[in-house]
Protein backbone atom coordinates (compact mmCIF):
# COMPACT_ATOMS: atom_id res chain seq x y z
CA UNK A 1 0.00 0.00 0.00
CA UNK A 2 3.03 2.24 -0.30
CA UNK A 3 2.21 3.57 3.24
CA UNK A 4 4.06 2.88 6.66
CA UNK A 5 1.64 4.25 8.69
CA UNK A 6 -0.99 2.57 9.95
CA UNK A 7 -4.67 2.44 7.72
CA UNK A 8 -7.63 2.81 10.01
CA UNK A 9 -10.74 2.08 8.40
CA UNK A 10 -13.81 3.88 10.11
CA UNK A 11 -17.37 2.42 9.64
CA UNK A 12 -20.14 6.27 9.75
CA UNK A 13 -22.43 3.68 11.59
CA UNK A 14 -25.90 4.83 10.94
CA UNK A 15 -26.00 7.88 8.86
CA UNK A 16 -28.83 9.69 10.86
CA UNK A 17 -26.68 10.03 14.12
CA UNK A 18 -24.03 11.35 15.30
CA UNK A 19 -21.27 9.26 13.74
CA UNK A 20 -20.40 11.90 10.96
CA UNK A 21 -20.33 14.17 13.19
CA UNK A 22 -17.72 12.47 15.78
CA UNK A 23 -15.69 10.86 12.84
CA UNK A 24 -15.34 14.78 11.27
CA UNK A 25 -14.51 16.29 14.53
CA UNK A 26 -12.25 13.52 15.34
CA UNK A 27 -10.44 13.90 12.31
CA UNK A 28 -10.55 17.84 12.11
CA UNK A 29 -7.36 18.48 13.13
CA UNK A 30 -4.31 18.03 10.19
CA UNK A 31 -1.90 17.32 12.88
CA UNK A 32 -3.66 13.26 13.75
CA UNK A 33 -2.66 12.07 10.19
CA UNK A 34 0.95 12.05 11.19
CA UNK A 35 -0.11 9.19 13.00
CA UNK A 36 -2.51 6.76 10.55
CA UNK A 37 -4.48 7.15 7.35
CA UNK A 38 -8.12 7.25 8.21
CA UNK A 39 -10.56 5.26 5.76
CA UNK A 40 -14.15 6.58 6.44
CA UNK A 41 -16.67 3.87 4.70
CA UNK A 42 -19.76 5.50 4.46
CA UNK A 43 -20.63 8.36 1.44
CA UNK A 44 -18.86 11.36 0.31
CA UNK A 45 -22.56 13.01 0.00
CA UNK A 46 -23.50 12.22 3.56
CA UNK A 47 -19.98 13.56 4.67
CA UNK A 48 -19.88 16.85 3.21
CA UNK A 49 -23.69 17.08 4.33
CA UNK A 50 -22.33 17.23 8.02
CA UNK A 51 -19.63 18.90 7.79
CA UNK A 52 -21.57 21.84 6.93
CA UNK A 53 -23.20 21.67 10.15
CA UNK A 54 -19.71 22.28 11.63
CA UNK A 55 -19.52 25.56 11.13
CA UNK A 56 -15.60 25.59 13.04
CA UNK A 57 -14.51 23.14 10.52
CA UNK A 58 -13.49 24.95 7.26
CA UNK A 59 -10.82 23.18 5.53
CA UNK A 60 -10.45 19.35 5.26
CA UNK A 61 -7.92 17.19 2.67
CA UNK A 62 -10.17 14.75 1.48
CA UNK A 63 -9.70 11.98 -0.78
CA UNK A 64 -12.42 10.10 -2.65
CA UNK A 65 -12.36 6.59 -3.49
CA UNK A 66 -13.53 3.18 -4.25
CA UNK A 67 -10.84 0.93 -3.11
CA UNK A 68 -8.69 1.49 0.36
CA UNK A 69 -5.67 0.07 -1.49
CA UNK A 70 -5.92 3.96 -2.92
CA UNK A 71 -6.07 5.38 0.78
CA UNK A 72 -3.23 8.48 0.14
CA UNK A 73 -1.56 9.56 3.39
CA UNK A 74 -2.03 12.98 5.08
CA UNK A 75 -5.54 12.80 3.50
CA UNK A 76 -9.08 11.64 5.54
CA UNK A 77 -10.00 9.21 2.72
CA UNK A 78 -13.58 8.58 2.20
CA UNK A 79 -14.39 5.24 0.33
CA UNK A 80 -17.44 5.88 -1.42
CA UNK A 81 -19.97 2.43 -0.41
CA UNK A 82 -23.42 3.65 -0.42
CA UNK A 83 -25.97 4.42 -3.51
CA UNK A 84 -25.25 7.83 -4.95
CA UNK A 85 -29.13 9.04 -4.03
CA UNK A 86 -28.28 8.28 -0.37
CA UNK A 87 -29.82 11.44 2.10
CA UNK A 88 -29.54 12.18 5.50
CA UNK A 89 -32.02 12.76 7.79
CA UNK A 90 -30.82 13.62 11.14
CA UNK A 91 -32.18 12.19 14.18
CA UNK A 92 -34.38 10.04 12.31
CA UNK A 93 -34.29 6.09 12.95
CA UNK A 94 -35.02 5.48 9.36
CA UNK A 95 -34.34 2.04 7.08
CA UNK A 96 -31.93 3.19 4.99
CA UNK A 97 -29.98 4.43 7.69
CA UNK A 98 -29.89 1.15 9.10
CA UNK A 99 -29.08 -0.31 5.61
CA UNK A 100 -26.06 2.25 5.45
CA UNK A 101 -24.79 1.03 8.64
CA UNK A 102 -25.27 -2.63 7.68
CA UNK A 103 -23.12 -1.71 3.78
CA UNK A 104 -20.63 0.58 5.47
CA UNK A 105 -19.54 -2.75 8.02
CA UNK A 106 -19.91 -5.40 5.88
CA UNK A 107 -17.51 -3.32 3.71
CA UNK A 108 -15.07 -2.23 6.35
CA UNK A 109 -14.84 -6.44 7.62
CA UNK A 110 -13.86 -7.58 4.06
CA UNK A 111 -11.33 -4.53 3.57
CA UNK A 112 -10.05 -5.99 6.97
CA UNK A 113 -10.11 -9.58 6.28
CA UNK A 114 -8.55 -8.86 2.71
CA UNK A 115 -5.58 -6.72 4.76
CA UNK A 116 -6.53 -3.93 3.13
CA UNK A 117 -6.66 -1.86 6.38
CA UNK A 118 -5.05 -2.24 9.52
CA UNK A 119 -7.77 -1.25 12.12
CA UNK A 120 -11.16 -1.41 12.39
CA UNK A 121 -13.42 1.47 14.21
CA UNK A 122 -17.44 0.92 14.03
CA UNK A 123 -19.39 4.46 13.78
CA UNK A 124 -22.86 4.03 16.81
CA UNK A 125 -25.64 2.08 15.28
CA UNK A 126 -29.09 1.41 15.48
CA UNK A 127 -29.11 -2.08 16.78
CA UNK A 128 -33.25 -2.37 16.56
CA UNK A 129 -33.30 -1.01 13.29
CA UNK A 130 -30.09 -3.36 11.96
CA UNK A 131 -32.26 -5.87 13.03
CA UNK A 132 -35.22 -5.04 11.25
CA UNK A 133 -33.24 -5.31 7.94
CA UNK A 134 -32.31 -8.79 8.45
CA UNK A 135 -28.86 -7.53 10.55
CA UNK A 136 -29.31 -10.85 12.54
CA UNK A 137 -27.25 -9.93 15.43
CA UNK A 138 -27.73 -7.98 18.46
CA UNK A 139 -24.42 -6.12 17.86
CA UNK A 140 -20.96 -5.36 16.50
CA UNK A 141 -19.37 -7.66 18.95
CA UNK A 142 -21.68 -10.92 18.12
CA UNK A 143 -21.55 -9.82 14.57
CA UNK A 144 -18.02 -9.97 14.37
CA UNK A 145 -17.52 -12.80 16.34
CA UNK A 146 -19.85 -15.06 13.41
CA UNK A 147 -17.76 -13.17 10.59
CA UNK A 148 -14.18 -14.23 12.22
CA UNK A 149 -14.85 -17.75 13.12
CA UNK A 150 -13.57 -17.56 16.73
CA UNK A 151 -15.46 -19.34 20.14
CA UNK A 152 -15.90 -16.64 22.35
CA UNK A 153 -15.33 -12.70 22.12
CA UNK A 154 -16.27 -10.37 24.94
CA UNK A 155 -16.42 -6.79 25.08
CA UNK A 156 -13.63 -5.45 26.74
CA UNK A 157 -14.38 -1.75 27.89
CA UNK A 158 -11.12 0.27 28.09
CA UNK A 159 -10.31 3.62 29.80
CA UNK A 160 -7.64 5.53 31.52
CA UNK A 161 -9.06 4.54 34.54
CA UNK A 162 -10.14 0.77 34.00
CA UNK A 163 -10.70 -1.92 31.56
CA UNK A 164 -13.68 -4.22 32.15
CA UNK A 165 -15.40 -7.16 30.32
CA UNK A 166 -18.69 -8.63 31.08
CA UNK A 167 -19.72 -12.19 30.97
CA UNK A 168 -23.06 -12.15 29.40
CA UNK A 169 -23.58 -9.11 26.86
CA UNK A 170 -26.32 -7.98 24.84
CA UNK A 171 -29.08 -10.58 26.37
CA UNK A 172 -32.32 -9.36 28.52
CA UNK A 173 -31.67 -9.19 32.60
CA UNK A 174 -34.07 -11.78 33.05
CA UNK A 175 -32.10 -14.34 31.04
CA UNK A 176 -28.99 -13.72 32.79
CA UNK A 177 -28.70 -16.00 36.06
CA UNK A 178 -29.65 -19.18 33.66
CA UNK A 179 -26.71 -17.68 30.94
CA UNK A 180 -23.82 -17.59 34.04
CA UNK A 181 -21.88 -21.18 34.23
CA UNK A 182 -18.20 -21.90 35.51
CA UNK A 183 -17.28 -22.74 32.20
CA UNK A 184 -18.46 -19.23 30.40
CA UNK A 185 -16.64 -17.46 33.35
CA UNK A 186 -13.39 -19.30 32.56
CA UNK A 187 -13.61 -18.65 29.06
CA UNK A 188 -14.10 -15.21 29.71
CA UNK A 189 -10.89 -14.66 32.05
CA UNK A 190 -8.47 -16.84 29.73
CA UNK A 191 -9.63 -14.42 26.84
CA UNK A 192 -8.95 -11.37 28.91
CA UNK A 193 -5.99 -12.55 30.45
CA UNK A 194 -4.34 -13.24 26.47
CA UNK A 195 -5.67 -9.62 25.50
CA UNK A 196 -4.21 -7.75 28.69
CA UNK A 197 -0.86 -9.81 27.65
CA UNK A 198 -1.53 -9.44 23.93
CA UNK A 199 -3.03 -6.12 23.58
CA UNK A 200 -2.23 -4.07 26.34
CA UNK A 201 1.57 -5.65 27.57
CA UNK A 202 0.52 -6.16 30.77
CA UNK A 203 2.97 -8.93 31.69
CA UNK A 204 0.71 -11.10 34.87
CA UNK A 205 -2.73 -9.52 34.59
CA UNK A 206 -4.92 -9.47 37.73
CA UNK A 207 -8.44 -9.44 37.27
CA UNK A 208 -11.20 -9.21 39.59
CA UNK A 209 -14.53 -10.90 39.48
CA UNK A 210 -17.89 -9.58 40.57
CA UNK A 211 -20.75 -11.26 42.34
CA UNK A 212 -24.23 -11.44 40.76
CA UNK A 213 -26.02 -10.88 43.52
CA UNK A 214 -26.04 -8.20 45.99
CA UNK A 215 -23.42 -8.40 49.22
CA UNK A 216 -22.33 -11.17 47.02
CA UNK A 217 -25.26 -13.60 47.85
CA UNK A 218 -24.98 -13.00 51.57
CA UNK A 219 -23.58 -16.86 52.36
CA UNK A 220 -26.58 -17.73 49.89
CA UNK A 221 -29.36 -15.33 51.97
CA UNK A 222 -29.62 -13.29 48.73
CA UNK A 223 -28.61 -15.83 46.08
CA UNK A 224 -26.36 -19.07 45.24
CA UNK A 225 -24.66 -18.38 42.15
CA UNK A 226 -21.64 -17.17 43.98
CA UNK A 227 -21.16 -20.02 45.92
CA UNK A 228 -22.18 -22.90 43.06
CA UNK A 229 -20.78 -20.80 39.99
CA UNK A 230 -18.70 -18.16 40.53
CA UNK A 231 -16.61 -19.04 43.39
CA UNK A 232 -15.90 -22.30 42.21
CA UNK A 233 -14.87 -20.84 38.38
CA UNK A 234 -12.42 -18.39 40.02
CA UNK A 235 -10.86 -21.29 42.13
CA UNK A 236 -9.97 -23.02 38.77
CA UNK A 237 -8.54 -20.15 37.35
CA UNK A 238 -6.56 -19.95 39.88
CA UNK A 239 -5.52 -23.92 39.77
CA UNK A 240 -4.43 -22.58 35.81
CA UNK A 241 -2.37 -20.08 36.85
CA UNK A 242 -4.92 -17.07 36.06
CA UNK A 243 -4.61 -14.20 39.01
CA UNK A 244 -8.45 -13.86 39.34
CA UNK A 245 -10.18 -12.65 42.61
CA UNK A 246 -13.23 -12.36 43.92
CA UNK A 247 -16.42 -12.27 44.02
CA UNK A 248 -16.71 -8.73 44.77
CA UNK A 249 -19.56 -6.72 45.57
CA UNK A 250 -20.03 -3.77 42.99
CA UNK A 251 -21.26 -0.94 44.89
CA UNK A 252 -18.35 -1.14 47.59
CA UNK A 253 -15.92 -2.23 44.30
CA UNK A 254 -16.54 0.52 42.48
CA UNK A 255 -17.62 2.93 45.14
CA UNK A 256 -14.45 2.13 47.16
CA UNK A 257 -12.48 2.79 44.17
CA UNK A 258 -10.94 -0.89 44.39
CA UNK A 259 -11.02 -1.60 40.78
CA UNK A 260 -7.79 0.62 40.61
CA UNK A 261 -6.00 -2.26 42.54
CA UNK A 262 -6.66 -4.90 39.39
CA UNK A 263 -5.72 -4.63 35.61
CA UNK A 264 -9.55 -5.44 34.66
CA UNK A 265 -12.86 -5.89 35.82
CA UNK A 266 -14.73 -9.17 35.07
CA UNK A 267 -18.58 -8.05 35.54
CA UNK A 268 -21.85 -10.81 35.33
CA UNK A 269 -23.85 -8.66 32.99
CA UNK A 270 -23.99 -5.86 30.61
CA UNK A 271 -25.25 -2.57 32.72
CA UNK A 272 -24.20 -4.41 35.81
CA UNK A 273 -20.10 -3.18 34.61
CA UNK A 274 -21.20 -0.50 31.81
CA UNK A 275 -23.05 1.63 34.07
CA UNK A 276 -20.05 2.43 35.91
CA UNK A 277 -17.59 2.19 33.52
CA UNK A 278 -19.37 5.25 31.49
CA UNK A 279 -19.99 7.23 35.07
CA UNK A 280 -16.31 6.57 35.35
CA UNK A 281 -15.13 7.04 31.78
CA UNK A 282 -17.37 8.23 29.34
CA UNK A 283 -15.46 10.94 27.50
CA UNK A 284 -12.68 8.68 26.80
CA UNK A 285 -14.22 5.47 27.28
CA UNK A 286 -13.70 2.09 24.35
CA UNK A 287 -15.31 -0.57 23.61
CA UNK A 288 -12.67 -3.13 22.23
CA UNK A 289 -13.70 -6.40 20.73
CA UNK A 290 -11.42 -8.61 22.81
CA UNK A 291 -10.86 -12.28 20.97
CA UNK A 292 -10.72 -11.22 17.79
CA UNK A 293 -7.84 -11.82 15.12
CA UNK A 294 -8.25 -8.07 14.20
CA UNK A 295 -8.41 -4.71 16.02
CA UNK A 296 -11.58 -3.66 16.51
CA UNK A 297 -12.41 -0.60 18.82
CA UNK A 298 -15.50 1.48 18.86
CA UNK A 299 -16.71 4.65 21.40
CA UNK A 300 -18.82 3.98 24.28
CA UNK A 301 -21.71 5.79 23.15
CA UNK A 302 -24.70 5.61 21.10
CA UNK A 303 -26.38 7.36 17.78
CA UNK A 304 -27.83 10.25 20.28
CA UNK A 305 -30.32 11.11 17.85
CA UNK A 306 -31.19 13.84 19.37
CA UNK A 307 -27.58 15.82 19.05
CA UNK A 308 -27.80 14.79 15.35
CA UNK A 309 -27.01 17.95 12.76
CA UNK A 310 -26.46 20.05 15.52
CA UNK A 311 -23.19 20.05 16.77
CA UNK A 312 -23.95 18.94 19.83
CA UNK A 313 -21.45 15.77 19.67
CA UNK A 314 -17.79 15.04 21.63
CA UNK A 315 -15.72 13.60 19.86
CA UNK A 316 -13.53 12.29 22.32
CA UNK A 317 -14.39 9.10 22.73
CA UNK A 318 -14.24 8.32 18.71
CA UNK A 319 -10.39 9.79 18.83
CA UNK A 320 -10.27 7.26 21.70
CA UNK A 321 -11.19 4.48 20.03
CA UNK A 322 -9.16 5.70 17.13
CA UNK A 323 -5.66 5.67 19.06
CA UNK A 324 -6.42 2.66 21.39
CA UNK A 325 -6.80 0.60 18.07
CA UNK A 326 -3.47 1.85 17.24
CA UNK A 327 -1.67 1.12 20.18
CA UNK A 328 -3.27 -2.28 20.42
CA UNK A 329 -1.82 -3.44 16.73
CA UNK A 330 1.15 -1.83 18.43
CA UNK A 331 1.18 -3.74 21.45
CA UNK A 332 0.30 -7.13 19.40
CA UNK A 333 2.87 -6.36 17.14
CA UNK A 334 5.51 -6.02 19.79
CA UNK A 335 4.06 -9.72 21.59
CA UNK A 336 4.09 -11.26 18.46
CA UNK A 337 7.91 -10.42 17.47
CA UNK A 338 8.65 -11.28 21.35
CA UNK A 339 7.22 -14.48 21.04
CA UNK A 340 9.01 -15.25 17.71
CA UNK A 341 11.99 -13.99 19.21
CA UNK A 342 11.75 -16.48 22.46
CA UNK A 343 10.81 -19.34 19.62
CA UNK A 344 13.97 -18.57 18.04
CA UNK A 345 15.73 -18.30 21.42
CA UNK A 346 14.52 -22.13 22.24
CA UNK A 347 15.35 -23.18 18.51
CA UNK A 348 19.15 -22.31 19.33
CA UNK A 349 19.28 -23.69 22.54
CA UNK A 350 17.53 -26.91 21.48
CA UNK A 351 20.36 -27.43 18.77
CA UNK A 352 22.74 -26.79 21.52
CA UNK A 353 21.20 -29.57 23.38
CA UNK A 354 21.19 -32.08 20.12
CA UNK A 355 25.04 -30.88 19.83
CA UNK A 356 26.21 -31.67 22.63
CA UNK A 357 29.31 -29.86 24.50
CA UNK A 358 31.99 -28.46 21.78
CA UNK A 359 35.10 -30.58 22.44
CA UNK A 360 38.18 -28.22 23.45
CA UNK A 361 41.67 -29.62 23.18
Amino acid sequence: MGNSKPIVGITQGDSNGIGYEVIIKALSDPRIMEFFTPVVYGSSKLFGFYRKTIPEIEQMETNVITSASNARPKHINILNCLPDNVFAEPGQATPDSAKAAITALARAVDDIKAGLIDVLVTGPINKKGMSGQGFGFPGHTEYLQKQFGVDDVTMLMTSHRLRLGVVTGHIPLKEVPASISEQKILSKLRLMTQSLKEDFCIDHPRIAVLSLNPHSGDGGLLGTEEQDIIIPAIAKATEEGLLAFGPYSPDGFFGLGHYERFDATLAMYHDQGLGPFKALSFEDGVNYTAGLPVVRTSPDHGTAYEMAGRDLADPHSMRAAIFTGIDILNARRAYAELQDGKMEVRRIEGDRRERGPRNID
